[in-house]
């Protein structure tokens, strides 16, 4: 009798974790920049290394649907107006805030750290451009200390682009984002919204450990990933000694960073970047 039970609470817990996904509407991806894309019709701002957050008017939730674990003074005073934004800590301080932003109790001081860097108004009316004014007046209205716009840039050609990544990277930023000026509110991956960086990256199951040797001999040597098409390649370069020391555990969504495809589809110098949480 027991067996069943647990087999009808397991199906319940499942419905509802589909219910929850599904309170998130169809998000805006971003595509990658073309060098036969020209800037000039782009507004740029620089790509925050957070954890991508939408506000439905009434609830925050993670991009997975699952609630965000905000106090609720966090988004007390958020608007109706529904919100796309990143939970930004600072460059480089992307484990904090995923230390911080996955506690199903939500520390008060943790949480003072932590900014709301919108970045889309979903299904709001007009271009970019004007949606981007629309930001301006939401975030000045609300007088929330932790809701911020993400400041917008043009460019005029390439070459000032890449003067911009350059600076942005140095300062330990992770990239820029490119939004079209004239482009409507529309949701999926097009030319619409790209993210420029100084290499690729993507993400990989990790399917097994290679026990490392010479030097490295009782830890880990590489990780055995397995790609979303069910492709396999060896990941080594990269990890720390904690990572060896204890890696990444089987079944674990790995970020990884790489130069490019081989003919064959297979990353070409691909180092370990970090464990992707799955929100």
């Amino acid at each position: 009798m027991r067996r069943p039970l647990a087999w009808a609470l397991a199906a319940c817990l499942s419905l509802f974790s589909l219910f929850a996904a599904a309170q998130t509407p169809p998000l805006l991806l971003a595509g990658t920049y073309r060098a036969d894309i020209d800037p000039a019709g782009y507004w740029v701002s620089e790509k925050y290394d957070g954890v991508r957050a939408v506000w439905d008017g009434r609830e925050l939730r993670f991009r997975s649907g699952r609630p965000v674990p905000a106090p609720g003074w966090f988004v007390a005073g958020l608007p109706s107006q529904a919100l796309d934004g990143e939970l930004w800590l600072g460059r480089g301080r992307f484990d904090a805030l995923s230390a911080i932003v996955r506690k199903a109790e939500p520390l008060d001081a943790e949480w003072r750290q932590v900014k709301y860097m919108v970045f889309e108004l979903p299904d709001a009316p007009g271009s970019f451009t004007e949606r981007i004014e629309a930001m301006k007046r939401i975030v000045a209205a609300s007088r929330l200390p932790n809701l911020r716009a993400v400041e917008q840039f043009r460019v005029a050609d390439r070459a000032e682009l890449a003067r911009r990544l350059d600076a942005v990277v140095k300062g330990g930023g992770e990239g820029l984002m490119l939004h079209r000026a004239a482009a409507a509110y529309r949701t999926g991956r097009s030319d619409d919204l790209l993210k420029l960086k100084p290499y690729r990256d993507a993400e990989a199951r990790v399917v097994g450990h290679e026990p490392g040797r010479g030097r490295l001999r009782g830890l880990t040597g590489a990780l055995r990933m397995e790609m979303p098409d069910g492709r396999r390649f060896r990941l080594g370069a990269g990890l720390g000694d904690a990572e060896r020391r204890q890696p990444p555990p089987v079944g674990s969504l790995v970020t990884y960073r790489y130069q490019e495809l081989t003919p064959g589809g297979l990353p070409r110098f691909p180092r370990y970047w970090r464990v992707r949480e799955e929100f």
